[in-house]
Protein backbone atom coordinates (compact mmCIF):
# COMPACT_ATOMS: atom_id res chain seq x y z
CA UNK A 1 0.00 0.00 0.00
CA UNK A 2 2.83 2.37 0.46
CA UNK A 3 5.52 1.08 -0.46
CA UNK A 4 3.98 0.87 -4.29
CA UNK A 5 3.42 4.29 -4.77
CA UNK A 6 7.09 4.99 -3.51
CA UNK A 7 9.26 2.74 -6.27
CA UNK A 8 9.62 3.99 -9.77
CA UNK A 9 8.73 1.41 -12.83
CA UNK A 10 10.84 -1.77 -11.87
CA UNK A 11 12.36 -3.30 -8.94
CA UNK A 12 11.46 -5.86 -5.95
CA UNK A 13 10.04 -6.11 -2.47
CA UNK A 14 10.56 -9.28 -0.80
CA UNK A 15 7.89 -10.19 1.87
CA UNK A 16 8.79 -12.26 4.77
CA UNK A 17 6.14 -15.03 6.11
CA UNK A 18 6.82 -18.27 7.55
CA UNK A 19 6.57 -22.15 6.77
CA UNK A 20 3.74 -21.32 9.32
CA UNK A 21 1.81 -19.97 5.88
CA UNK A 22 2.16 -23.42 4.11
CA UNK A 23 1.47 -25.98 7.07
CA UNK A 24 -0.62 -25.31 10.26
CA UNK A 25 0.53 -25.73 13.77
CA UNK A 26 -1.51 -26.53 16.15
CA UNK A 27 -1.53 -23.93 19.60
CA UNK A 28 -0.53 -20.97 16.79
CA UNK A 29 -3.42 -20.11 14.74
CA UNK A 30 -3.25 -16.48 15.15
CA UNK A 31 0.05 -16.30 13.99
CA UNK A 32 -0.55 -19.52 10.94
CA UNK A 33 -3.36 -17.40 9.71
CA UNK A 34 -1.48 -13.95 9.92
CA UNK A 35 1.40 -16.02 7.55
CA UNK A 36 -0.92 -17.61 5.28
CA UNK A 37 -2.06 -13.91 4.47
CA UNK A 38 1.31 -12.73 4.02
CA UNK A 39 1.62 -15.28 1.39
CA UNK A 40 -2.02 -14.32 -0.31
CA UNK A 41 -1.10 -10.84 0.00
CA UNK A 42 2.25 -10.95 -1.72
CA UNK A 43 0.33 -12.86 -4.84
CA UNK A 44 -2.21 -10.11 -4.76
CA UNK A 45 0.51 -7.24 -4.85
CA UNK A 46 2.96 -9.16 -7.72
CA UNK A 47 -0.54 -8.94 -9.80
CA UNK A 48 -1.22 -5.16 -8.89
CA UNK A 49 2.78 -4.15 -9.81
CA UNK A 50 3.04 -6.59 -12.41
CA UNK A 51 2.46 -3.45 -15.11
CA UNK A 52 5.03 -1.36 -13.19
CA UNK A 53 7.97 -4.27 -13.64
CA UNK A 54 7.75 -4.93 -9.69
CA UNK A 55 8.44 -7.79 -8.66
CA UNK A 56 6.66 -9.39 -5.19
CA UNK A 57 7.93 -12.37 -3.80
CA UNK A 58 8.03 -13.90 -0.54
CA UNK A 59 10.53 -15.59 1.57
CA UNK A 60 9.15 -18.69 4.14
CA UNK A 61 12.05 -19.42 6.86
CA UNK A 62 11.66 -22.33 9.28
CA UNK A 63 13.15 -22.53 12.39
CA UNK A 64 16.19 -20.55 12.51
CA UNK A 65 18.86 -19.84 15.24
CA UNK A 66 17.91 -16.43 17.52
CA UNK A 67 15.59 -14.95 19.44
CA UNK A 68 12.52 -16.09 18.26
CA UNK A 69 13.56 -19.62 18.81
CA UNK A 70 15.00 -18.93 21.69
CA UNK A 71 11.48 -18.09 22.86
CA UNK A 72 9.39 -20.10 21.78
CA UNK A 73 10.00 -24.02 19.67
CA UNK A 74 6.96 -24.69 16.94
CA UNK A 75 9.02 -27.62 15.51
CA UNK A 76 8.76 -29.69 18.82
CA UNK A 77 12.68 -29.73 19.31
CA UNK A 78 14.34 -28.11 22.27
CA UNK A 79 14.96 -24.43 21.21
CA UNK A 80 18.57 -24.82 22.62
CA UNK A 81 19.13 -27.98 20.76
CA UNK A 82 22.49 -28.41 18.98
CA UNK A 83 22.77 -29.49 15.26
CA UNK A 84 23.70 -33.07 16.82
CA UNK A 85 20.11 -33.26 18.62
CA UNK A 86 17.57 -31.67 16.04
CA UNK A 87 15.06 -33.89 15.77
CA UNK A 88 15.70 -35.16 12.01
CA UNK A 89 11.85 -36.20 11.49
CA UNK A 90 11.61 -32.40 11.97
CA UNK A 91 14.14 -31.19 9.79
CA UNK A 92 15.64 -33.40 8.14
CA UNK A 93 18.94 -31.43 7.51
CA UNK A 94 19.28 -31.72 11.34
CA UNK A 95 19.35 -28.17 12.14
CA UNK A 96 17.86 -25.14 12.52
CA UNK A 97 18.70 -22.08 9.98
CA UNK A 98 21.11 -19.63 10.24
CA UNK A 99 20.16 -15.91 9.50
CA UNK A 100 22.48 -15.82 6.99
CA UNK A 101 21.09 -19.05 4.91
CA UNK A 102 17.77 -16.69 4.96
CA UNK A 103 19.63 -13.45 3.61
CA UNK A 104 20.91 -15.17 0.93
CA UNK A 105 17.61 -15.91 -0.43
CA UNK A 106 16.15 -12.45 -0.24
CA UNK A 107 19.27 -10.90 -1.84
CA UNK A 108 18.78 -13.23 -4.67
CA UNK A 109 15.06 -12.17 -4.52
CA UNK A 110 16.36 -8.79 -5.08
CA UNK A 111 18.74 -9.28 -8.00
CA UNK A 112 18.20 -9.18 -11.37
CA UNK A 113 18.78 -12.78 -11.51
CA UNK A 114 15.62 -13.47 -10.67
CA UNK A 115 14.04 -11.17 -12.72
CA UNK A 116 11.13 -13.56 -14.31
CA UNK A 117 10.12 -14.44 -10.49
CA UNK A 118 7.39 -13.05 -8.77
CA UNK A 119 4.38 -13.80 -6.51
CA UNK A 120 6.35 -16.72 -5.43
CA UNK A 121 6.74 -18.02 -1.85
CA UNK A 122 10.20 -19.48 -1.42
CA UNK A 123 10.61 -22.31 1.46
CA UNK A 124 13.42 -22.37 3.32
CA UNK A 125 12.89 -24.89 5.73
CA UNK A 126 15.96 -27.26 5.58
CA UNK A 127 13.17 -29.84 4.75
CA UNK A 128 10.71 -29.35 7.10
CA UNK A 129 7.78 -29.02 4.81
CA UNK A 130 8.55 -31.84 3.30
CA UNK A 131 5.90 -33.68 4.63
Amino acid sequence: KHVLPAMRNGGSIVNTASTAGHVGSAGLGAYVASKHAVIGLTKTAALEAADREVRVNAVCPGPVQGQMMRRIDITGVRATATAGEVDSASIPLGRYGHPSEIAQVVTFLLSSRASFITGASYLVDGGRTIG
